[in-house]
């Protein structure tokens, strides 16, 4: 047998969390073929990649992104590729563009997830010609997809094709039984065709754009316990996912969440991920807590739930006003309702508006994530030079006025212009270690492909190595490289049940080689660059192509030595849709 590729020499990590050992890893046909130990024939292969200190490893998995859009518009998805995702999950947090028509599906998606409406609904209009999940997975199947894709169904696009957009946004419409039963259909489909589950959103905070019904909340939100218990009983019976968000006004229905999830010794469990856990600095006691009562849970009462959680500091950007935490008080609400930036300037400017916005900024027991600490946001960016690296509060101090107007009399003159940042949460390391130490976890919650301007968080696999290795070397080790390298793998591969995440001969040959020696600082630094497929549209990106040597995707190199493979995301389509296992 003449191999397609072999990668000679470097210690290879097969996703099960067994230790690493040098050796050859061959492919063929799109599958691992062979591991030498110590070696592999080479004469009259094609591609010989010289590994020798290198890392070899299942292709990540990112289980929470936002790329819907994009994948439609540019589904090469290089971003995430070029830091070695090989496998995405779109449709999460309620949002899918499956079922409704394409404006319901834009105002679901732009104003929650920070992608310009101006952009999304032209794209759907132009090309989303399908209403179901056959229909979407046909168009998926000639798309020349960059990675694996795999999906949710989203609860508020359920909602909205069953409902109607209006009644679905009602407070005080419930589901008719005729109407549960069209959704049990809808999702039965899904599930028949391999979709994860159902993604749900029941924070209130996040928004419809367009408008029809501006600024009223998701879909998801207005729906019932009856009608979530009524879902998840398909969902438990199949043995999909339940993927959701507790609302963060109230916090206490995470409980619901977990009390849905056990099996109480009665029943299967059902599978259940939140977002997110978190090391927020607005409430530094709440990861130690709901981490430990999530695993307690799962112990004493059968049931499989898992946090989604992020090994980096949670750093967020904002152009002016444009940022979700604004969405946690009237004032920020009443502003981003507004879409004409003009319109804006001048609410700004109003007094009673400010009074407003002060009041709500000082509520000490309001429920929040942003710490809303204006001595803790630096200004990066400013037609105004002499404010840039400052912080708004040491700009207040200088002026001799309120953070508050000082804030609001940069983003009234600026506008979007006006550029700053925070870390909203995990700022301290020894907190992110214990989170990712945490069983009740699962490692993600990227919202690649969202939040376009505010965050960036594509290469988090390759941090949370980073973190180990620097770990290690300081002889404080926080786990070993085979744990970390399964818990962004195969770990994720076997809870959301996709076949992907393992390198053993006969798996599919989604692989990366890893720089070790590159896994630096780099990996943090700032990076813009124009979204592909949406020009003109600027995002920000991480970087550092250094960390890794080369990305296959089933079997054919997608990335390397810095640049992309010809033809990927546009006339040839390296991944493909990936079914839930139990519908393989």
């Amino acid at each position: 047998m003449t191999l397609d590729t072999v990668i000679v020499g470097a210690t290879w990590f097969d996703g099960t969390g067994a230790p690493g050992r040098v050796a050859d890893v061959g492919l063929k046909d799109g599958r691992v073929a062979a591991i030498g130990e110590p070696s592999l024939p080479t004469d009259g292969v094609p591609d010989v990649i010289d590994a020798r200190g290198r890392w070899v490893m299942p292709g990540f998995l990112d289980t929470h992104t936002h790329y819907d859009a994009e994948l439609i518009a540019a589904p090469s998805l290089s971003e995430s590729v070029r830091h070695g995702v090989t496998t995405v999950t779109v449709g999460s947090c309620s949002i899918s563009l499956i079922l409704s028509e394409a404006e319901d599906c834009s105002d679901l998606f732009t104003r929650v997830e920070a992608v310009p409406r101006a952009q999304v609904l032209p794209l759907l209009r132009k090309t989303k010609t399908w209403d179901s999940t056959a229909g979407w997975l046909a168009f998926l199947k000639t798309h020349p997809l960059g990675p694996n894709v795999t999906s949710f169904l989203g609860h508020s696009d359920l909602r909205v094709r069953v409902m109607g957009l209006a009644r679905a946004v009602d407070e005080k419409a419930r589901a008719t039984p005729q109407e549960l039963a069209e959704m049990a259909r809808h999702l039965e489909e899904g599930l028949d065709a391999g979709l994860l589950g159902l993604s749900t959103m029941t924070n209130p905070w996040d928004k419809l754009d367009g408008d029809r019904f501006r600024s009223k909340s998701l879909p998801s939100t207005y729906a019932t316990w009856r009608e979530f218990r009524f879902l998840n009983a398909i969902l438990r019976k199949r043995g999909r996912i339940h993927q959701g968000a507790p609302n963060l006004v109230t916090k206490v229905n995470a409980l619901l969440f977990l009390a849905a999830s056990a099996s109480f010794g009665l029943r299967r469990a059902l599978k259940t991920t939140l977002i997110t856990l978190m090391d927020p600095k607005s409430d530094r006691w709440v990861h130690r807590v709901i981490g430990r009562v999530a695993h307690g849970f799962n112990r004493l009462f059968g049931a499989d739930f898992r946090w989604q959680a992020l090994p980096t500091p949670f750093e967020v950007y904002a152009d002016g006003m444009e940022l979700v935490v604004f969405e946690e008080f009237p004032a920020g609400r009443a502003a981003l309702h507004l879409a004409a930036e003009a319109e804006r300037r001048a609410l700004y400017q109003d007094a009673g508006y400010r009074d407003q916005f002060k009041r709500d900024i000082s509520k000490r027991f309001s429920p929040r994530v942003w710490h809303r600490d204006f001595h803790d946001a630096q200004i990066v960016a400013c037609p105004d030079a002499s404010v840039v690296g400052k912080s708004f509060g040491a700009v207040a101090d200088a002026r001799g006025c309120h953070p508050v107007d000082a804030f609001l009399d940069l983003a009234a003159a600026h506008g979007s212009a006006l550029r700053w940042r925070t870390t909203i949460a995990n700022d301290r390391p020894e907190a992110v270690d214990r989170i990712m130490k945490e069983p009740a976890t699962v490692v993600g919650f990227a919202d690649s492909g969202a939040h376009l301007r505010n965050m960036a968080f594509y290469s988090f696999p390759l941090r949370l190595l980073k973190r180990v290795r620097d770990c290690e070397r300081a002889g404080k080790p926080l786990m070993p490289i085979e744990r970390a390298v399964w818990r962004v793998t195969g770990e994720l591969a076997d809870w959301f049940g996709v076949d992907a995440g393992r390198i053993r001969v006969g798996d599919r040959a989604d692989l990366v080689i890893v720089n070790p020696d590159a896994l630096d600082e780099r990996l943090e630094a700032y990076h813009e660059a124009e979204v592909e497929g949406l020009p003109g549209l600027i995002r920000m990106v991480n970087r550092s192509d250094g960390a890794i040597d080369a990305v296959f995707i089933n079997g054919l190199k997608a990335f390397a030595n810095g640049a992309f493979a010809d033809g990927l995301g546009r006339e040839m389509g390296f991944g493909r849709f990936l079914p839930a296992r139990t519908a393989q």
